[in-house]
């Protein structure tokens, strides 16, 4: 019923930009903390000295035909945005899209039921779609010594990655047929598997800056860290974390469309070895859906979080490359 799915739908980096060209509201309000100047996760607003409002909202066609996982894989992207930011979600209200009479009310039940195994409170605001549409709308808060934005990441830092990357590979399987039970499972266990950990390093002073990897994939949100911290930064491609199936269904060409957008939004700010195959750079373009963290720390508290982010239950969490002063980039190894 939709003609892409999750992430994946999201407009490529090029035309964001382009549309969000223009001057930031943070140079009129001084209480607005996080705008549109650096694309990060989500805007906030300092209420007063303790207290920050985090507001974002996240939504999307279906990429799985479980109307129940959709809702549930909506609603953990949506709210990862939060917690991207070192917030913690407060409520949310859902955004429904439904094309009314070509989709069962107790379909649109299952969805919304979905989104509420995730999130306990929703309300919202819904509408008749072409295609369906599903998301929220959500508030978080933090202090303001825990506000995490993409853009102050520091020369030296090493940045960890917290979820495997693969989903978008895997969606354009599924949507040809070629995934199995146990990789459906495993593709739907990480995106409805919330990123809460990052609440908590936000209250790390080790961790200096933090987003989430979603629909521009893991070189696209990285380059946003990069370019917003005015630095280069190296990424050890090996080091990835990928989900089981990942590399054999790349290979096999199952790719999304928005993989070879993403590379054509910003493949001139990225420097690949000369010997990488195309199945590769499409792994570093994947859109995922709910993706995970990419954590910018201090490099002698690296090993430690990453232990603590495994421990927390992201056992995939790994250190993918550091950040060093230069031109402003990325250079994969």
């Amino acid at each position: 019923m939709a003609h892409g799915g999750g992430c994946g739908c999201k407009l490529s980096p090029a035309v964001l930009a382009t549309l969000l060209s223009h001057t930031d509201a943070t140079q009129s309000f001084r209480q607005l903390l996080v705008g549109t100047e650096t694309g990060d996760d989500a805007a906030v607003w300092q209420v007063d000295e303790r207290t920050c409002l985090i507001a974002t909202t996240d939504f999307f066609m279906p990429m799985v035909d479980d109307p129940r996982d959709f809702g549930r894989i909506a609603a953990t992207n949506a709210i990862s945005d939060v917690y991207a930011m070192g917030g913690r979600p407060i409520f949310a209200l859902a955004i429904l899209g439904m094309p009314l009479g070509k989709i069962s009310p107790e379909k649109v039940r299952e969805i919304l039921d979905g989104g509420r195994e995730v999130c306990q409170a929703a309300g919202g605001h819904s509408i008749d779609t072409p295609e369906p549409i599903y998301g929220l709308a959500v508030n978080g808060l933090c202090a303001p010594s825990e506000l995490r934005r993409n853009c102050d990441a520091r020369a030296g830092d090493v940045v960890i990655l917290t979820k495997p990357i693969g989903v978008g590979i895997y969606s354009a399987a599924f949507k040809k047929e070629a995934l199995s039970a146990a990789d459906y499972t495993d593709m739907v266990t990480t995106m409805t598997t919330l990123n809460q950990v990052g609440a908590e390093l936000g209250k790390d002073s080790g961790v200096h800056a933090m987003t989430d990897v979603t629909g521009f994939g893991v070189l696209g949100h990285a380059l946003g860290m990069a370019r917003g911290s005015n630095l280069r930064f190296v990424l050890r491609s090996e080091r990835i974390p990928l989900l089981p199936r990942a590399v054999e269904l790349a290979q096999q060409g199952f790719v999304t469309g928005a993989s070879g957008r993403n590379w054509d939004s910003y493949g001139a700010a990225v420097a690949l070895p000369t010997d990488c195959p195309l199945w590769r750079r499409q792994i570093l373009t994947d859109p995922q859906t709910s993706g995970g963290l990419l954590v910018a720390c201090a490099p002698e508290r690296a090993d430690s979080l990453r232990r603590t982010i495994r421990d927390s239950g992201y056992p995939s969490a790994s250190i993918i490359g550091e950040m060093h002063a230069g031109t402003a980039g990325i250079e994969v190894s």
